[in-house]
């Protein structure tokens, strides 16, 4: 081992999806804990998530992200009430926003079916799994709503299908200028 260089390990889950949650948020707040950050960004679409993280981070500046009202049916909002109440009773924040990689391009493509270059970034982010992407996008949206800083690391963390399978640290950037975002450790992810 090089003498400047550092070891910590990255864990790979077998298969992608919720039962890897309560794994994902263990190791997140242990590698945050070592590390010293005190600012995570949670991925919830219901809020199953975000409860179970809000219990964890409790007094750490937690931000949870969550999907645009009528994301599938509109006029609709997926994340519980009681689960927004509970992150905000531990001192946590919720950020309910377009995504940062597909709102507008999203449209474009439905309507004259080309697509766009927020969904080619997505595309790419994906080739590291759904949980990459969502961890890179929702840590944007948290920067975009001012709640975490783009000169400090954070904890991303995102999932496949729901719940949580993958935990990033990373150097956030806001939307508009997501290529100064670092992905700078792989806490964990699904092995692919």
């Amino acid at each position: 081992m090089c003498m400047s260089s550092k070891q910590w390990p990255t864990v790979y889950f077998e298969k992608p999806g919720k039962e890897n949650t309560d794994e994902t948020l263990r190791l997140a707040k242990a590698r945050a804990d070592s590390l010293g950050i005190r600012s995570i960004v949670v991925a919830s679409s219901t809020g199953w998530t975000a409860s179970k993280a809000a219990d964890v981070f409790r007094g750490y500046n937690l931000v949870v992200v969550t999907h645009v009202t009528g994301f599938k049916q509109p006029n609709e909002q997926y994340f519980s009430p009681e689960s927004r109440e509970k992150v905000l009773a531990n001192g946590g924040r919720v950020v309910t926003a377009a995504h940062a990689f597909g709102t507008l391009g999203r449209a474009v493509n439905r309507k004259f079916n080309a697509i766009q270059l927020d969904e080619i970034v997505a595309h790419v982010l994906r080739l590291f799994g759904a949980g990459t992407k969502v961890a890179c996008e929702v840590t944007c949206m948290a920067a975009d709503a001012g709640y975490v800083r783009t000169d400090e690391d954070a904890v991303g963390i995102g999932g496949t299908g729901g719940g949580a399978d993958t935990a990033l640290v990373i150097r956030p950037s806001n939307t508009h200028t997501f290529f100064d975002m670092r992905i700078r450790e792989v806490i964990c992810k699904p092995h692919l």
